[in-house]
């Protein structure tokens, strides 16, 4: 039996002249948690559909647990859990409705239904809360809830597709715990996400971009080997005049950034070499009547990596 539940091999799909996932590598292991990073339109959810078996694969191929998504995707599906980037809770029935409706969905017998029901609504946190509606559960119990739909059947493999969008920090904090402990039990587990912070919590993060499988490894693999230059922290009483002021040098080849970027309320610049640059740049703003209150090297984030290894 081979070790990845999950190998996918030059994997693309055209769309006519389009394509949205353009010849994509990557294998996943027995209890990874795997990330896809990137933007909307990416081709996160493209991916994963093909996986799936909702899209034809148009070149390439993909095995999820030995099974081929093009020829089986009926056993497949049987035997994992997909939860989409929008809720797929009915708001007409319970808590305990939704559960029992996908339970019985899955062929899952009586007895196994109503222990998998008590599990599922102590990890989602809703004992005492099962025979609400859930159109009036908040957006952090619907989504451990959502989870627990997808997982009522006790897959091997969990796709899930974006699903902390739209969600507080501290119940995607919550939501992410449950996720590691899915994983420590031997659950392999794909998520796509375009969130930073939830990249860095993944044991290994593909970049994708335009289709295209542009870095993988882990987040702290990509944080030395992905970045081309290195990050000098800016901080500024005026970020957004500081700003202008750095992208003109950045344009007329005074200074050369590889990228300029606003991070909160301070500024990351890219540079060849960080000591080196540190006194022109910070000369490059007193200069133009910006303050600097402070200007350091510091270590790049996951952000600036992606940025450096998209560009």
């Amino acid at each position: 039996m081979s070790e990845y539940t999950i190998t996918v091999d030059n994997l693309t799909k055209r769309f006519g002249d389009f394509t949205a996932v353009d010849h994509v590598s990557f294998r996943v292991k027995q209890g990874e948690v795997y990330g896809w990073l990137g933007p909307n339109g990416a081709g996160k959810t493209t991916t994963i559909r093909m996986l799936l078996g909702l899209l034809k694969i148009s070149e390439g191929s993909a095995r999820v647990l030995g099974y081929d998504p093009s020829t089986e995707a009926k056993t497949m599906q049987a035997r994992v859990g997909y939860m989409s980037q929008l809720f797929t809770l009915y708001n007409d029935l319970t808590a305990r409705e939704n559960i029992r409706f996908y339970g019985l969905a899955y062929g899952l017998p009586r007895d196994e239904l109503q222990q998998r029901q008590a599990e599922i609504l102590e990890m989602a946190g809703l004992v005492g809360r099962e025979n609400t509606l859930t159109s009036n559960l908040s957006g952090g119990w619907k989504q451990r809830l959502a989870l627990g739909c997808a997982i009522v059947h006790k897959p091997k493999v969990v796709f899930l597709d974006e699903p902390t969008a739209g969600v507080d920090p501290i119940s995607r904090r919550d939501f992410w715990g449950l996720i590691y402990a899915m994983a420590k039990k031997g659950v392999t587990v794909m998520v796509t996400t375009h969130y930073m912070d939830e990249a860095e919590l993944c044991q290994r993060v593909g970049f994708i971009s335009q289709g295209r499988l542009v870095a993988l490894d882990t987040p702290a693999q990509l944080k030395e080997t992905q970045m081309r230059g290195q990050v000098l922290e800016i901080n500024t009483p005026d970020p957004d005049r500081a700003m202008r002021v750095l992208k003109q040098a950045q344009a007329s080849g005074r200074l050369p950034f590889d990228e300029v970027a606003l991070y909160g309320a301070q500024i990351h610049a890219v540079v060849p070499d960080a000591e080196a640059f540190k006194q022109p740049v910070h000369a490059l703003l007193e200069d133009a009547g910006v303050g600097v209150q402070t200007i350091e090297w510091i270590a790049p984030t996951l952000e600036d990596v992606f940025i450096s290894a998209v560009k």
